[in-house]
């Protein structure tokens, strides 16, 4: 049995899910170039309390500390909206407002893996990734 997952953001978003519904305040995950781009967004939002990643065999380990001990969870809902099955693109008018403004959503646009609001800022559409609130 292989542990390759077929959609690894969508495993990265269900450990950070599990781990903070069970009160853990780090999680380790097999690294990889999106996968770290995303906890580093989610970190620069205010959403994760560190990202590190470790230099291991076979492949890097990202350490993701959700938040630090003794604290709860800034993470209330995390989600995947496009899917390997479904993609879902929006244009730059089409980005959504995740609760009013309180949450976030991550889109995979031409200049990277960015917010809405800036992909808004920067007139730029592309692939829906996540929202988080």
């Amino acid at each position: 049995m292989s542990l390759q997952s077929t959609d690894p953001i969508a495993d990265l978003l269900t450990r950070i899910r599990n781990a903070a519904a069970v009160g853990h305040s780090e999680i380790r995950v097999p690294a990889s170039k999106l996968k770290i781009t995303v906890a580093k967004q989610l970190q620069a939002a205010g959403y994760l309390a560190d990202v590190q990643v470790e230099n291991a065999k076979p492949r890097d380990v990202l350490v993701i500390t959700i938040n630090h001990p003794g604290e709860n969870s800034t993470i209330n809902e995390i989600a995947r909206v496009s899917t390997p099955g479904r993609r879902v693109y929006v244009g730059v008018n089409d980005i959504p407002k995740v609760k009013s403004g309180r949450g976030m959503v991550l889109v995979s646009t031409s200049k990277g893996v960015i917010t809405g609001d800036e992909a808004k800022k920067q007139r730029l559409g592309g692939e829906l990734l996540l929202k988080v609130y």
